[in-house]
Formats: C-alpha cells, sequence, structure tokens
C-alpha cells in the first residue's frame, strides 16, 4: 500500500491544491487544518484522511503527533505549510508575536520531523520532507519581522535535517514570494506586486504544485531551497 503524504495547512490555497493534486494521481493524503474550511469536506469526499490540529502550542503539536501515529505506519512526504502571517503593530506584545511565529514555523516542523523520522523511513520507496519557507527570508521584512526571521530558521534546519536523515531522506525548501493575489487585493497593491518580479505574472497555484512534484520525483535534491519568484531577486 503507498504511504501518505502528510500536508500541512491544507484547507486553503498551496496546501488545497498540492492535496487535490495528490489525491487526483491517487497517491494518499494526510491533511491537518487549524480553521474548518468547506474545502475539508471535499478533501475528505476526495479520499483524504483530514486531521485538525492547533500547531500554535507544544500540547497541540503532542496531539496531533498521536493522532498521526494511531493513524499510519509509514509516510512518503510530510510537507510543512502551516503558517501564519502576524505583523508587528503598536496594538500588539512584540514577544508573543516572535513566539508566536517561531512556534509555528520552526519548533512545530522540527518537532513534526524528529517524531516522523521512522514514519518517513518505513515508507517502500523514496521520502521526503519539503518545507514551506517564503522569499523575504532572502531580504528580511520590516513589517513583519517575526515572520521574516521564523521562515528563516525554517530554512536553516532544511540544512540540517537534510544532514540529519540523508541518504533515506531528501529534505529541501521551497521559497515562494507572489502565488496568488487574495481576493480583496486592491488594483494598486496587484500592481506594485507584480512589478516587483522581472516576470511580472501571478503564476498562480498550478506553478507551486508542479514545484512541490518536482521536488518530490527528483532523486538527486536535498538540501536546496527552491525560489520561486519570477526572478524578484534581480529587481
Amino acid at each position: 500500500m503507498t504511504a501518505p503524504i502528510l500536508i500541512t495547512g491544507a484547507s486553503q490555497r498551496i496546501g488545497l491544491a498540492f492535496a487535490q493534486s495528490c489525491l487526483d494521481r491517487g497517491q494518499p493524503v494526510i491533511a491537518t487544518y487549524r480553521t474548518y474550511r468547506p474545502a475539508v469536506d471535499a478533501l475528505q469526499k476526495a479520499g483524504a484522511d483530514c486531521i485538525h490540529a492547533d500547531f500554535a502550542t507544544n500540547q497541540g503539536v503532542d496531539a496531533f503527533l498521536t493522532t498521526l501515529k494511531e493513524r499510519t505506519g509509514a509516510l512518503r512526504a510530510i510537507i510543512h505549510n502551516a503558517s501564519d502571517w502576524l505583523p508587528e503593530r503598536d496594538d500588539t506584545d512584540p514577544a508573543e508575536v516572535m513566539q508566536a511565529m517561531m512556534q509555528i514555523h520552526a519548533m512545530t516542523p522540527y518537532r513534526i520531523n524528529l517524531a516522523c523520522r521512522t514514519l518517513l523511513e518505513q515508507s517502500d520507496g523514496p521520502a521526503d520532507i519539503v518545507h514551506m519557507t517564503d522569499y523575504v527570508v532572502e531580504q528580511g521584512s520590516a513589517k513583519h519581522i517575526g515572520y521574516s526571521a521564523s521562515k528563516a530558521a525554517l530554512a536553516n534546519l532544511t540544512l540540517s535535517f537534510a544532514r540529519l536523515l540523508a541518504p533515506r531522506v531528501k529534505v529541501n525548501s521551497l521559497a515562494p514570494s507572489l502565488i496568488l493575489f487574495n481576493e480583496g487585493d486592491s488594483a494598486a497593491y496587484r500592481e506594485k506586486t507584480l512589478n516587483k518580479s522581472l516576470l511580472g505574472i501571478e503564476p498562480g497555484l498550478d506553478v507551486a504544485v508542479q514545484t512541490l512534484q518536482f521536488v518530490l520525483d527528483n532523486p538527486y535534491i536535498t538540501g536546496r531551497s527552491l525560489a520561486l519568484d519570477g526572478g524578484r531577486h534581480l529587481k
């Protein structure tokens, strides 16, 4: 039996698109979600095993790991897509912002990777971990300092886990910038954002899905971060 791919934060956007792509190809999926959305029902109907998980606390991670190990004895891959995007503002406590960002983007993947090593090694074929980081890792962010720092920590975890788990498990990260606008984004914001990259397009979710699948399929890439930014670094 084919081992499932674990996709965290799979109820919307990239996580949802990749889960749907896997299911369409007959690849079993375990999908986590923090906030219920109708897409969760659609994933379950398509065959995904959906688990509610709150990665904002260590207790939430503990509960998830217990449930996960009750549901499967092996994993084909882990896609760490669960994320939050808290800004620094006058009405927020900076310590709480940094703590939340580091918990979700660094501590949770760190703990899941260590706890799931045996599950990945039980897969009959190749095994992978993919960390979804962000373009801001390269340049920082004045408005999302904690977010940027925590994604940089996740990028560094890619290097360490690639060393630890080789050659049985490949570990890489994907660092996107603009993939898909939100419905409420203004025309001015869209124009400004498009002008930040050389290619100047909104690529859409299929580009992220294709890149994730490429990373899983390629047997000779590990410890690398693949930028998905339309040449933004050259502007």
